[in-house]
């Protein structure tokens, strides 16, 4: 009988670290791996670094990490966000804040994708085709 206890408690271990392990079937994407598809599909991708809390401005800082890009065929001081994220929620408390502040006022616009772990912020300036074509390779890693 105390054998048989044994398996069971064996078999339950295994499954409940099994269920909790992971993200819940998402990747986990870097901010350089995101970069690397845009580059890797020739878009445009100049003067990368790494964000500052002012290139947040009013936006939550909750990123895992961020980085920054122009994008100067939009205009000579557009630029690209790329933020990672541990947490779920504040990947989507982020990008709501964007998405409110476009429909606010259309002077704050800007496009947002989000993918996996990956919060992807583009000037609202860009062509929709333009922002299509980041979408889409965001979207293949």
């Amino acid at each position: 009988m105390r054998n048989c206890m044994s398996w069971v408690l064996l078999i339950l271990i295994v499954l409940l670290s099994a269920c909790s392990s992971g993200t819940g079937g998402s990747k986990s994407l870097s901010v350089d791996d995101a970069i690397k598809a845009f580059e890797d599909d020739g878009l445009v991708v100049e003067d990368v670094r790494k964000m500052t809390k002012d290139d947040y401005g009013l936006a939550p800082m909750k990123a895992k990490e961020g980085k920054i890009f122009t994008v100067p065929f939009v205009c000579d001081d557009c630029n690209v966000r790329v933020m990672s994220f541990d947490k779920n929620d504040d990947l989507k408390q982020t990008k709501e804040y964007y998405d409110k502040l476009g429909k606010e006022s259309a002077m704050f616009f800007s496009w947002t994708i989000e993918h996996d772990n990956i919060l992807v912020q583009l000037n609202g300036d860009m062509d929709e085709e333009d922002y299509e074509k980041y979408k889409k390779s965001i979207e293949g890693i």
